[in-house]
């Protein structure tokens, strides 16, 4: 297939406009939200009864992201090993695609009487949404060349930050205007938001689902092709000892995404548990962040292409560490404003730098994409399961998210610590050209 073809570019951006609606109202603003607010009506004390165990709502939160991306990271190598022995890479996409969509639909039934049952249809839509990213993710170092990566990346996010914008813009017209809508039902709007994330979602993803190739069929394998997704993972891994910065990329990208992936998962549950802010303005508060997101987005491709990708990385990865400090001593909501746009500043530059900066260092002329890009998946999977584990158990232990906050501080100076063992690309080639001059 050829390269940089505008319309295969423009379709395989659509997906992130399509599926990011998830990642806004499920993850980040509408969703968590009332997931506090029914918990807190189903008991009195915001204690959920977890089959006989008392679990506080936003530890149960923290904890179903945890073990929907276990899950994911257990799934996703098998799927992808699968898809290019078959050739089946947009099936596995769309499988993954129309099981967290419709997930979003049934959370329509979501009251206090359905409590637990909508716990697991959050952890199933949070499965289908990241396993399809992996796939999705994978189009990229197929669809375009090495230099066009830091921008197709960043445009492809802020077209997430855009089109999810939109329907939150419509779903937060409703929570905020029911009679407008003839909305008597208190919970309705909501509940509504998730149906719409759901047909959103499916509708605009038929747009790639149209453009993108099937799949390239791999050669056959030996072996149990069950099993054959680790037998890739430790083929890659192999593969690792052979290009050392890959892999110190990996594991300062495993660190920093351990803070990151967290920050995104539990901020407005932080907003509404410890600080107490309403509702409306926790959700307009995620409003600004993607708005913010679009210019941060195209702000660190263009950064990456002045410094390199790595410097340009260890910039966001700094002032996720001030955004850390500045969260432990933020008690008014003005200082939570402030530090939620900072947070879209630098959340959607490195996510977009992170997935170029791999395409750009996995090996050239490689036809299992997808199942390279597992393993960048798997990386990124678990790295959410230990942060945000990590965030449930330090407040289960202490009893404050703020001593959480503390711990994600320690991972995000790791990480930047690990990233400053590799060389920023664009200075390895100047000083290659200057040895030969």
């Amino acid at each position: 297939m050829k390269k940089n073809n505008p319309s295969i570019i423009n379709a395989w951006c659509m997906y992130d406009w399509a599926n990011s609606v998830h990642a806004l109202v499920i993850v980040s603003s509408i969703f968590p939200v009332y997931f506090s607010a029914t918990a807190l009506a189903a008991s009195g004390s915001g204690q959920v009864d977890f089959f006989g165990f008392q679990i506080k709502s936003s530890v149960l939160f923290s904890y179903t992201v945890s073990v929907s991306f276990l899950i994911t990271a257990l799934l996703v190598p098998i799927c992808t090993a699968i898809a290019d022995y078959t050739g089946t890479k947009k099936r596995f996409m769309q499988l993954f695609c129309y099981t967290g969509a419709l997930s979003c639909m049934l959370l329509y039934f979501f009251t206090k009487e359905t409590l637990l049952p909508s716990i697991f249809l959050f952890g199933l839509s949070l499965i289908g949404w990241s396993g399809s990213i992996v796939f999705y993710d994978s189009y990229l170092p197929e669809i375009a060349t090495e230099d066009n990566f830091d921008r197709i990346s960043a445009r492809g996010f802020s077209m997430g930050y855009l089109g999810s914008v939109l329907l939150l813009l419509f779903n937060l017209s409703m929570v905020l205007f029911p009679d407008f809508y003839g909305i008597t039902q208190k919970s309705l709007p909501a509940r509504i938001s998730f149906f719409t994330v759901g047909i959103w979602w499916v509708l605009f993803a038929q747009i790639p689902f149209y453009y993108l190739p099937k799949g390239n069929r791999g050669k056959q394998r030996s072996g149990n092709w069950i099993f054959n997704g680790f037998a890739q993972l430790r083929k890659v891994y192999t593969r690792l000892r052979e290009q050392p910065y890959l892999a110190k990329f990996l594991s300062a990208f495993f660190i920093y995404t351990m803070g990151l992936r967290t920050v995104m998962y539990v901020a407005t549950i932080f907003g509404a548990t410890e600080l107490r802010l309403p509702s409306q303005s926790l959700i307009i508060t995620v409003l600004l962040i993607q708005l913010v997101g679009i210019a941060g987005s195209y702000t660190f491709a263009w950064l990456s292409g002045q410094i390199g990708n790595i410097y340009a990385l260890m910039i966001g990865v700094f002032i996720w560490i001030g955004i850390c400090t500045g969260a432990y001593y933020t008690t008014e909501a003005m200082e939570f404003y402030v530090i939620a746009c900072t947070v879209g500043m630098v959340m959607g530059g490195i996510q977009s730098l992170s997935r170029s900066t791999f395409s750009k260092l996995i090996p050239e002329n490689v036809t299992d994409t997808a199942s390279y890009f597992s393993f960048y998946d798997v990386t990124e999977k678990l790295a959410i399961v230990v942060g945000t584990f990590i965030y449930g158990f330090v407040e289960q232990l202490t009893g404050s998210m703020r001593n959480s906050i503390l711990a994600l501080l320690v991972i995000f100076v790791l990480g930047l610590v690990l990233l400053s063992r590799i060389p920023s690309r664009k200075l390895y080639h100047f000083e290659l050209e200057t040895k030969e001059n």
